[in-house]
């Protein structure tokens, strides 16, 4: 089955996600990690986890997590031959352009700042058809 991983430490906005997928009619299924280690075990299927396969079309990844942040998982994805190809949406409250700047130095698909509110935003409205042609 096709599929998305959701790499996000805030319960309301993974929430916020589903519902949005459920909106624009997303049939892939939603994977969640808490933070970029969580997520690369899911990709490698590592540390007991089972390993997304195949691997998720798109990751939506919030910046700041603990244990690993999205920076830190953004570089360490691209530097996995298997895994560097995969487009990466950033989610985050960030709206600083070194962030951003770093986030499009290592590939980023869009970037799209919190609170999610794909009702208003003409951004993320961008950025989730954006999305939604990635994932047809």
């Amino acid at each position: 089955m096709r599929s998305v991983l959701l790499v996000e430490d805030d319960f309301f906005d993974t929430m916020t996600v589903k519902k949005s997928f459920e909106k624009f009619s997303v049939q892939h299924q939603l994977y969640s990690a808490f933070n970029g280690l969580e997520a690369l075990d899911l990709l490698r299927g590592q540390n007991g986890a089972e390993a997304i396969r195949p691997l998720p079309e798109v990751i939506l990844l919030d910046l700041n997590m603990p244990k690993m942040n999205g920076h830190e998982f953004l570089a360490e994805i691209r530097k996995d031959p298997e895994l560097a190809d995969i487009p990466v949406f950033i989610i985050t409250t960030s709206a600083m352009d070194v962030d951003r700047l770093n986030a499009q130095n290592l590939g980023v698909s869009g970037y799209i700042i919190k609170p999610l509110d794909f009702e208003t935003s003409p951004d993320m409205v961008d950025s989730m058809s954006l999305l939604e042609k990635l994932l047809k």
